[in-house]
């Protein structure tokens, strides 16, 4: 009796031990294969714009497609004579200074395209078009007349503050024509250009004299000692412009240069 008994435990465990190996197996089976561990992708490096250093996209400022490690670098004129924190809208309409001639006169001029739309409307578009020769004389009846001359300025400062450059700083644009400054005749070979959008008959804005302040004061890092004239100061007999509403005063407060580098005095005209 005892041996059918002992028998039958065995048979007993030997089937629980089958049934542990077939559940073990269908449970294998059930499970899902882990996946691959995706490997992590290396973050895009980029380039300095000013100094060519390379840095990590995610510790750089981005600014019209380009990059800059600092805003020291953003802030400041590059060694062609563009500046970082301008949006680059290249003028065709520039030449070479004269051999060993470097600016020192920075010279404020208005424009707005059509005359006086920014009042209602956003039209600096236009003015970036004339200074690249791809005016629509079309677009306008005021186009029509103007369409075919070829000028530029360096900077342009829209109503908002915006800064857009066309030329470097180390080439001429022609934004002065005809003009004298205390003698000197030809102004583009030794001046920088500032147009600020407007049209005589309306105060400009906080922004703008913001931006014209940050602009020359990187303009005087590089160019010191610089004066400043209007456009009217030059071609008095021709030109109107920066006109009555732009405040010498005030720009003189925001950028706190001399009375001896505004040599036209600090009366609005």
């Amino acid at each position: 009796m005892f041996k059918w008994l002992l028998l039958f435990a065995l048979g007993y465990f030997f089937y629980r031990w089958l049934q542990l190996q077939k559940r073990s197996k269908e449970t294998l089976k059930k499970a899902p294969e882990p996946s691959p561990q995706k490997a992590l992708e290396p973050e895009p490096v980029v380039q300095c714009h000013h100094c060519k250093v390379h840095l990590p996209s995610s510790e750089a400022i981005a600014n019209d497609a380009r990059f800059y490690c600092s805003q020291e670098h953003l802030q400041s004129l590059d060694e062609q004579g563009w500046v970082g924190n301008a949006a680059w809208r290249l003028s065709p309409n520039y030449d070479a200074r004269p051999e060993g001639v470097r600016p020192d006169v920075v010279v404020i001029h208005h424009i707005s395209l059509p005359p006086g739309e920014f009042k209602y409307q956003e039209s600096s578009r236009y003015i970036v078009d004339f200074f690249q020769n791809h005016l629509d004389p079309g677009a306008h009846p005021y186009f029509a007349e103007i369409a075919g001359q070829q000028v530029s300025s360096h900077f342009l400062i829209t109503r908002s503050g915006r800064l857009i450059q066309f030329v470097s700083t180390q080439n001429k644009a022609w934004h002065a024509g005809l003009s004298s400054f205390l003698g000197r005749e030809k102004c583009n070979d030794f001046s920088i250009g500032i147009e600020l959008e407007g049209d005589g008959e309306s105060a400009f804005e906080e922004a703008q004299y913001q931006a014209l302040a940050n602009l020359v004061k990187i303009l005087e890092g590089n160019y010191s000692p610089l004066q400043f004239a209007g456009h009217s100061d030059i071609a008095p007999n021709r030109k109107t412009d920066p006109g009555i509403f732009f405040d010498w005063k005030k720009f003189q407060k925001e950028t706190g240069i001399s009375s001896e580098k505004l040599p036209y005095g600090l009366t609005s005209r």
